[in-house]
């Protein structure tokens, strides 16, 4: 391990607040740093500073010589006019790029989709943040600093990219620095995190998920030193007022400590009760699609494309469902179909009469009207309490859940930042009080605590959900099923994320399309349009439940029997995992917190039987459905 760049006392003041103060950090070869903090503390400022970028008021970077750093920024510098084979390898010779393992798997798994001789002007924006992003990889870089590198995009983009930082560097070389909201992305690259809060900088060893078991530690900690502070006082101000016989009783103050905090948290989300409260506000019916297509003509010869392919899909009371797909795959039309703002070419959507749509869009449209009004005066205009978590809450107590300070109240809608008023948004939403809610990457500009304390107010929300996003650990965390918009289709996903990457691997080698290499884009896009609507894809022309089921109409009384032994086999092996489960959550409450080894073993031991459950558990269903049960 050797050191590669850092600062020493570095103070950065900006005209309105001083940024850090007095900070010193080091970043060593084998070094893989997530970057946290609250949106404003400084984590873009900490990667410009450590790139030279952003030249300190006192202090000093310091770097070894003759290393290399590439950056990502937030917003790129792309030339309009360029093509995206001169943006991403400028003038390096084909022969040595097509040599290059490492540049055409970077090729290949951020840009097969997209042809080479395009122009930067004409690429959609998650494709022009793909361009930049491959044009930093292509290159040799001893330091990468990736400042939110999965903005726009989807998530198999982000599970290649992830995969790709894992592997990039041998074990103990390179560094890498990353600032994102993304806690699943984190989990995956990070082995140490930076929080950056008050002007400083404060490091946890591993990733996403052990910084926030040591982070309610040290805040436990904390708290107990608080708690023995203001016990002193206390008895200090008693004996002054009342004499020695203050000193006779002591308060008791009890801080749960962090294991006990994670062995006893009840569930996220009380589902029965949700799904009562959701009926008794919307009846039985919600939404119902019946063998909807949707049609759109495009080019000069009026060609049908397929969008939407015979969907069929009954959402109701209390569901909450998550809608992934590739960008460009349907999901916004699905959504527009859903709400009946767009008919579809064939079949028939009922709309139950009680339901009371609202939509959280990506880019805050809802909030134009507001201008320069204050916050304070908007909800103002809401005097109505509305039910969460089984008890009414206020415009006010909704504010302080959401984090908005009093500072915030007098600050006019419009100069509010990008996270300040998507919260905004969605308080105004909730204070509307619909009972179908549709939210559109609700996670953009929220920092990760800020997502927590969202995640947290959904949870008690007793109404259908509806979520789009790219982000994973949002989309797993809020919703009960998620579904996958593929070639047209709408497909269950029991086995959650995980099986949909799968299904998008299995396509991309079977048809060409993900991982092509690069320059097969216009074939990749021929083929797609040769898709018609009521072809199936020919890769995946249904899930294999739906297969196995149509081939085995006549199962003879052995085959029957065995398949119902396999049921109950499974059923026993899953009760037998769950109580290995049950057993190392006890082991892992038990254990010490700050032995950090230990509890990543426990917790890949769970990891592991759960990952056996979700196998067994699609072993089930597909007997089960070949039974017709």
């Amino acid at each position: 391990m050797s050191f590669l760049l850092g600062c020493e006392k570095a103070t950065v003041d900006f005209p309105t607040k001083r940024v850090f103060e007095n900070v010193s950090v080091g970043v060593n070869t084998g070094d893989r740093i997530g970057i946290v903090g609250r949106n404003g503390d400084g984590k873009s400022t900490l990667l410009g500073l450590l790139a030279g970028n952003v030249q300190p008021d006192s202090g000093r970077e310091v770097r070894t010589h003759g290393i290399s750093v590439g950056v990502l920024g937030q917003s790129d510098s792309l030339a309009a006019d360029a093509t995206v084979e001169q943006v991403v390898l400028g003038d390096i010779p084909e022969y040595v790029w097509a040599a290059s393992s490492r540049i055409r798997g970077v090729l290949s798994g951020l840009l097969s989709d997209i042809d080479p001789q395009q122009h930067i002007k004409e690429l959609s924006g998650g494709q022009r943040r793909r361009a930049d992003l491959a044009r930093l990889l292509v290159g040799e870089w001893d330091v990468l600093m990736l400042d939110e590198p999965t903005n726009h995009l989807d998530m198999r983009a982000i599970t290649w990219l992830a995969g790709h930082l894992r592997t990039r560097w041998r074990s103990g070389q390179g560094a890498l620095l990353v600032v994102t909201h993304d806690r699943w992305f984190l989990d995956e690259v990070a082995t140490q995190m930076w929080e950056v809060h008050d002007g400083t900088i404060e490091p946890f060893e591993g990733g996403f998920s052990a910084y926030i078991m040591q982070r309610v530690e040290r805040e436990r900690i904390a708290a107990q030193a608080e708690a023995k502070r203001q016990n002193m006082l206390r008895r200090e101000l008693a004996w002054l007022s009342r004499g020695a016989r203050a000193r006779a009783t002591k308060p008791k103050f009890h801080v749960a400590a962090a294991r006990a905090l994670i062995a006893d948290v009840p569930p996220l989300r009380n589902q029965l009760e949700l799904k009562r409260m959701a009926m008794a506000r919307l009846g039985k019916q919600v939404v119902d699609l019946e063998d909807v297509t949707v049609q759109f003509c495009e080019g000069e010869d009026n060609a049908a494309r397929c969008v939407l392919d015979d969907i069929t899909w009954m959402i109701g009371p209390g569901d909450r469902y998550g809608i992934v797909g590739e960008n460009g795959a349907g999901k916004t039309t699905l959504l527009q179909v859903i709400q009946g703002e767009l008919q579809p070419s064939s079949g028939r959507i009922k709309i139950g009469q009680t339901v009371r749509f609202a939509v959280l869009s990506q880019h805050l449209d809802e909030l134009a009207s507001l201008g320069s009004d204050r916050v304070r005066e908007v909800i103002s205009r809401y005097s109505r309490r509305i039910m969460l978590d089984g008890k009414e809450q206020s415009p006010a107590q909704l504010l302080e859940r959401l984090e908005f300070s009093k500072a915030d109240l007098n600050e006019p809608v419009c100069d509010l930042s990008g996270g300040q008023k998507r919260r905004l948004a969605l308080m105004l939403i909730l204070l509307d009080q619909p009972n179908v809610l549709i939210l559109d990457e609700p996670g953009n500009d929220l920092d990760t605590d800020m997502l927590a304390a969202v995640e947290s107010l959904l949870d008690g929300w007793p109404g259908t959900l509806l979520l789009v996003t790219h982000d994973r650990y949002l989309m797993e965390r809020v919703t009960d099923h998620q579904f996958a918009l593929i070639d047209g289709k709408l497909r269950h996903l029991p086995g959650g994320i995980d099986e949909y990457l799968q299904i998008t691997e299995n396509l991309s080698e079977s048809s060409g399309g993900f991982g092509a290499p690069f320059g097969n884009a216009q074939s990749l896009k021929q083929s797609s349009a040769q898709s018609a609507c009521g072809t199936r894809f020919v890769s995946a022309p249904e899930t294999s439940a739906e297969v196995d089921t149509v081939a085995d109409k006549k199962l003879s009384g052995g085959q029957q029997r065995k398949l119902r032994k396999l049921m109950a086999s499974n059923e026993g092996k899953i009760d037998t995992l769950r109580k290995k489960i049950t057993s190392k959550q006890e082991e892992l409450a038990q254990a010490d917190p700050t032995d950090y080894q230990l509890l990543s073993a426990i917790q890949e031991e769970i990891a592991d039987f759960e990952k056996s459950i979700e196998q067994l558990e699609l072993e089930w269903f597909d007997a089960a459905e070949r039974l017709g049960q």
